[in-house]
């Protein structure tokens, strides 16, 4: 299984690339901060995997 994630740019939160896929786009997870992570903000790679392999990634 491959691990695909994205670190928030303001606050340094690692969120799962499962995660944003499921949200599409989501308010950051970490505290106080208001940043907005997008699953297009993944690199097209990780994207594609999550994509192809739904099932290996369940929440």
């Amino acid at each position: 299984m491959r691990i695909a994630t994205l670190t928030c740019s303001d606050c340094g939160t690692i969120v799962s690339a499962n995660e944003l896929e499921s949200n599409r786009v989501m308010k950051c997870p970490g505290l106080d901060c208001e940043a907005v992570l997008r699953f297009a903000d993944l690199p097209e790679g990780d994207r594609q995997h999550v994509l192809d392999n739904r099932d290996q990634y369940r929440l």
